[in-house]
């Protein structure tokens, strides 16, 4: 069954997700979540090393960026992908990269340079990943779905403290699905033969990342894990307008996220433990609890949107397997 719209918008400083089963214990820590910045149009880059700062003196044991390193109507030069490597090298804990749209999908715009996007994917393959440790000044070993520089190296897990940590390359623009031949050519360099590579290309990531997901939430049972954090770039089409009946998952501009949100309802389901789904995309912070059906939550899954630019602040989540909560929620505020 599909997950469909947000019921609540939890909109508190210190959130706290439902609570958990199983017995296994581990010592608390924290960690952060941030992306979709810094967007040079909007004038980010003077507020960027606030941000920065901010996580870098943070108690964190590690951060997740969850996409966009760039803004969507600029260029996809070399030059963004080493800006970012220069980044995330300035932060002094780990980085876990996981690509938006802006850096490959939406390159194909003309005001972006009117890039081939598979081409752009596969650079971004080997350049954000230059190792199969984290990013960042320390750096942390994390497994990968595929070899460096090949398909789905970009698809990461991990484990700490009774948590397994997933990355997955679902990004914004309908997952790299296009829809028509009118959507193929709009405001585009593409042609024909580019657009049924795309969607060709969809496809086999799709599947691949719906077997990524599989064989993590097996890890987590396997593990005995409490937890299962699983951060994507797209806002994969939760909200339910209070003001309309159209269900958001079900509009065309959402068809790419459909079978992949199946997957994750069907591994929740049979998951003990609670699930937090990260994403970025729509650039403000939302936590809230999308329905399981018309009238019925799936409970252990927490949505949990990050911030972006303008809005260049960060999210610090506490794990403690010892409580019944797990994961708690606060979204720090930087001031610039």
């Amino acid at each position: 069954m599909f997950l469909k719209s947000a019921a609540v918008v939890i909109a508190a400083l210190s959130l706290i997700s439902c609570a958990t089963t199983g017995t296994q214990s581990a010592q608390s820590y924290s960690f952060g979540l941030w992306g979709d910045m810094p967007y040079k149009k909007a004038g980010d880059d003077a507020k960027l090393p606030a941000v920065l700062q901010s996580i870098n003196k943070s108690d964190i044991a590690f951060s997740l960026y969850d996409g966009d390193i760039k803004d969507g109507s600029s260029k996809c030069t070399d030059d963004i992908y080493t800006d970012a490597l220069k980044m995330f090298g300035s932060m002094s804990k780990p980085v876990v990269y996981i690509p938006g749209d802006n850096e490959w999908t939406d390159c194909h715009r003309t005001n972006n340079g009117g890039y081939n996007a598979l081409e752009r994917l596969t650079h971004l393959r080997k350049v954000m990943f230059p190792t199969l440790n984290s990013l960042g000044q320390t750096q942390m070993p994390m497994e990968h779905q595929g070899k460096l520089g090949e398909k789905y190296v970009e698809n990461v897990r991990f484990a700490r403290g009774g948590v397994v940590f997933v990355g997955l390359n679902v990004p914004g623009s309908n997952n790299n699905v296009i829809m028509s031949e009118k959507e193929c050519k709009d405001k585009s360099a593409r042609d024909s033969a580019q657009c049924d590579a795309s969607n060709a290309e969809y496809l086999e990531r799709d599947a691949a990342n719906i077997e990524w997901l599989a064989q993590s939430f097996k890890a987590a049972k396997e593990q005995g894990a409490k937890g299962l954090v699983l951060v994507i770039q797209a806002d994969p089409g939760f909200d339910l307008p209070e003001t309309e009946s159209i269900d958001e998952s079900e509009a065309p501009g959402q068809s790419g996220y459909r079978n992949f949100i199946a997957a994750v309802t069907k591994e929740t389901e049979k998951f003990n433990g609670q699930v937090l789904l990260v994403h970025g995309d729509t650039h403000f912070f939302k936590m809230d609890k999308p329905l399981y059906s018309p009238t019925k939550l799936l409970p252990n899954l927490t949505r949990l949107q990050t911030f972006g630019s303008p809005s260049l602040h960060w999210v610090k989540v506490t794990v403690d397997t010892t409580t019944e909560q797990v994961f708690t929620v606060t979204p720090v505020i930087v001031r610039q």
